[in-house]
């Protein structure tokens, strides 16, 4: 109802903004570039003076209420060069000035080292697909994205908060980046288009981030083993050549306080030396018990260009979270109809002395450089490292239990985790790119190779506490393997029995009563253990052929990986278990009229499994396949409204072969097997952009049927992926007043919605239901300053984003609002 509503009152936006567009134009034209093409998004501003505009995709712009006189305009884009020229408004007659623009020293367009152009909701280019900057209507598979002004406008500050605006994207957990795509949980993100540890708890901050991409599908022709249902990339700001400095201060809901600044500029006068530092602090609690915490991120960026053939760009990204790991929230009973709300959506376990401290820190040296007319070289280098440190107090995923066995509902039986740790991910991208002509075909030819290595550094260490008190009171009740033992009845007089309990080594948690006072774990029988050290390295060689001939853009792909993955690492039994896979790529894309582009794509992942899982048969059974993956995929790319807004419809099918699940056998609960196949097939369809100059808007619906069609246990056949709802979506629209008399207001209006999703709960056929959640806002901008106000999840609506089981679900924000003060300089 609330999402019928909500569109209705879309529509209604876009009805009063065709209408109100009154003959009050002042000044309009068309700009070029100096090769007379189109110039687009280039911002236009009267000196002196708030009013100005932006170029369409067409190079036309229109700047209303100047007021009578003579006035001097001001014209700047990135990568060329600013110009002013004298401009007098008179009489009721629009004034026609044409203008060209030239390009200036910085031009950079064979690498993503500049500023994005576009500073709307669209964003027309990407480099992520195809590793070259191709425009996203002629790449041959769906790129869904969110640029830096949604997550202005929404007040985005992290992941979890820009997925909602992507379709066919769902959170599974809190933990950082752990979202289901197109049915599948992903595992593996990008930065710039390289590889980066996927380690890690809490939710990253963004203040630093252009865009948020979702490559769909498999992407390992590209990228190596990838996720089957798509691959997110972080796009990282970088330096403009143009002097633009902002600071944000932002307070609300859970005693939320927030900073941000982003200062962006030439370090010379020739703008060879560009700069770009963006910084944010955040402290806030939550409306979990116990959870919030303290971020922070410092991000400098510079780019060298000496001259037009060379360009340099240096990125370090510090990220600091210090908090506490929210495991979710648990409920009463284990059977199935249990209720959700049997404990509230605060409630979470744990003790006030619990924290997690997490570093995340990474550093990127790119370079291109243009080796003749024809021939540019691409390389780049990433380190990246993860910090964890570590002390919670948790579920041990099940009830506690009397003497006799029997389950007490009310009870959660608890472990502690003390845990130090430290890995890291290296990255090499080095590649050739050959544009030439044969006849009429234009081919770009793309050729090179990524190193990508992932390390577990020796010395970490876990310190835990878990099981039952053993019968002399001196230690904890083991297994053969020296782990702590469950508590087994038909062996009472192994264990520690007082008020016909089993004493737990940690006291279980009440759920009626819960005590989070401080703990000293030093009264708890602790062990010690190495956190196992680990490296992992793949080599790829790849070729990929882009190909224009007329109406027709074709990709044609193809990579060579070897994935090399050591067993027992540092041990005297290390062993390298190799893998290899040949991975094709292949798209083609028809352009029948300006405003449509059909395509189609037919591509294949590949993920080996572990050297641990295949190197141990005897633990875990096999031998076992690699997972293997392909998708097809076809649609339309759309450009409506003078190309302001991009409308995009995709039509895929993914299949993932191998698998692995646990076996269920009670001799060995270790033995794996593999699930035969998993199918999701979908429809998807996203908008970007503006319908007028007054309104803009974002919106995606997704559905989709991820399921496993075949299977060893006949029972799996036809179960629904954990976490993956049938239907999904929403919009966010914003839309600025045109009346001189409320000139620098704008209100938004939102809303997303999610059907039914199951859990890994199968057992007992635990459901989270479907929820629709409407957001609003308020914006007002005078002068160089901008307040905005947004109140999320207007109604209040209890919901659940995630879940694992009946003692992890992960329950969604109840109402919150923010408020936000900028200052632009």
């Amino acid at each position: 109802m609330i999402l019928k509503y909500s569109l209705a009152f879309l529509l209604l936006l876009c009805y009063y903004g065709a209408s109100a567009q009154q003959n009050n134009i002042s000044l309009q034209g068309k700009i070029k570039t100096a090769l007379n093409e189109p110039a687009p998004f280039v911002t236009l501003l009267i000196k002196h003076s708030p009013i100005g505009s932006v170029s369409d995709e067409a190079g036309n712009y229109a700047i209303k209420n100047i007021p009578q006189g003579r006035h001097t305009l001001v014209v700047k884009a990135v990568g060329f060069d600013q110009i002013e020229t004298e401009v007098t408004i008179g009489g009721e007659t629009p004034v026609t000035l044409d203008l060209t623009i030239y390009a200036s020293a910085t031009q950079l367009q064979a690498v993503e080292v500049t500023g994005r152009k576009e500073q709307t909701y669209k964003n027309s280019y990407a480099f992520s697909g195809t590793k070259t900057e191709t425009p996203l209507r002629y790449v041959p598979q769906a790129i869904s994205y969110v640029t830096k002004e949604v997550m202005l406008d929404r007040q985005a500050f992290k992941n979890s908060d820009v997925v909602k605006n992507i379709s066919g994207v769902n959170q599974f957990s809190y933990n950082n980046n752990d979202f289901v795509l197109r049915g599948f949980r992903a595992s593996n993100t990008m930065v710039n288009g390289l590889r980066v540890s996927s380690s890690g708890w809490n939710q990253s901050l963004i203040p630093h981030v252009e865009r948020v991409e979702v490559i769909k599908g498999p992407a390992s022709a590209l990228f190596a083993n990838t996720d089957p249902g798509g691959t997110i990339n972080i796009v990282t700001k970088k330096p403009l050549d143009e002097n633009r400095k902002s600071i944000n201060f932002t307070t609300g809901s859970w005693n939320t306080y927030r900073l941000a600044t982003d200062f962006t500029g030439p370090m010379n006068e020739s703008k060879t030396l560009l700069y770009r530092l963006n910084f944010a602090y955040q402290n806030a609690e939550s409306f979990r018990v116990l959870q919030g915490g303290q971020d922070v991120v410092v991000a400098p960026s510079i780019s060298f260009i000496p001259d037009d053939k060379t360009q340099i760009n240096i990125d370090l990204v510090f990220m600091s979270s210090v908090g506490k790991l929210d495991r979710g929230q648990p409920i009463f009973g284990a059977t199935a109809g249990t209720k959700l709300n049997s404990t509230p959506i605060s409630f979470a376990l744990g003790k006030k002395s619990d924290y997690i401290k997490e570093l995340n820190m990474y550093s990127t040296l790119s370079l291109t450089r243009k080796l003749t007319d024809w021939l540019s070289f691409n390389a780049s280098y990433m380190k990246f490292m993860y910090n964890e440190d570590l002390m919670e107090h948790r579920t041990s995923n099940s009830y506690g239990m009397d003497a006799d066995g029997k389950s007490i509902p009310t009870l959660m039986q608890m472990q502690t985790i003390r845990r130090q740790t430290r890995n890291y991910t290296d990255n090499v991208s080095a590649y050739f790119i050959s544009a030439f002509n044969t006849g009429k075909i234009e081919h770009k030819l793309l050729v090179g190779y990524d190193h990508i290595l992932f390390h577990t550094a020796l010395g970490g260490s876990n310190y835990n506490a878990g099981g039952f008190i053993n019968a002399a009171n001196n230690g904890v009740v083991l297994t053969k393997s020296g782990t702590p033992a469950a508590y087994d009845p038909k062996n009472k007089a192994l264990y520690l029995i007082k008020d016909n309990m089993p004493v737990p080594n940690v006291p279980f948690f009440d759920l009626e009563n819960p005590d989070y006072n401080i703990t000293d774990i030093s009264r708890y029988y602790n062990i010690s253990s190495t956190v196992t050290p680990s490296r992992y390295y793949a080599d790829g060689v790849y070729v990929q052929e882009q190909f224009k001939f007329g109406k027709w853009n074709g990709l044609i792909g193809l990579r060579m990986e070897h994935y090399n993955d050591l067993l027992n690492y540092t041990l005297k039994t290390e062993k390298k278990v190799k893998q290899k896979a040949l991975i094709p790529r292949v798209g083609l894309v028809y352009t029948p009229l300006q405003w449509i582009s059909l395509y189609g794509t037919y591509t294949e992942g590949y993920q080996p499994q572990s050297a641990g899982t295949i190197g141990a048969p005897e633990i875990y059974g096999g031998p076992f396949d690699p997972l293997i993956s392909n998708m097809v995929e076809g649609g339309a790319k759309m450009e409506y409204f003078k190309k302001r807004l991009a409308v995009n419809l995709a039509i895929y099918r993914i299949e993932q072969n191998n698998v692995l699940v646990n076996a269920g056998a009670a001799d060995n609960l270790n033995l794996l097997r593999q699930i035969g196949q998993q199918r999701a097939t979908g429809l998807e369809l996203d908008a970007y952009g503006q319908i007028t100059p007054e309104l803009s808007v974002t919106a995606n619906i997704a559905f989709n049927k991820a399921e496993i069609t075949k299977s060893t246990n006949e029972a799996e056949v036809g179960k629904i992926f954990p976490n993956a709802p049938r239907q999904q979506g929403g919009f966010w629209a914003k839309y600025k007043l045109p009346q001189k008399a409320l000139s620098g207001l704008a209100v938004g209006v939102g809303s997303n919605f999610v059907t039914e999703r199951t859990t890994n709960d199968t057992k007992n056929n635990l459901k989270l239901p479907g929820y629709t959640l409407l957001d609003a806002a308020i914006f007002y901008n005078v002068d160089k300053f901008r307040i905005s106000f947004n109140l999320n999840n207007v109604t209040n609506k209890t919901h659940w984003v995630g879940g694992f089981d009946y003692n992890r679900l992960f329950p969604g924000a109840p109402r919150n609002f923010l408020i936000g003060l900028g200052y632009s300089f």
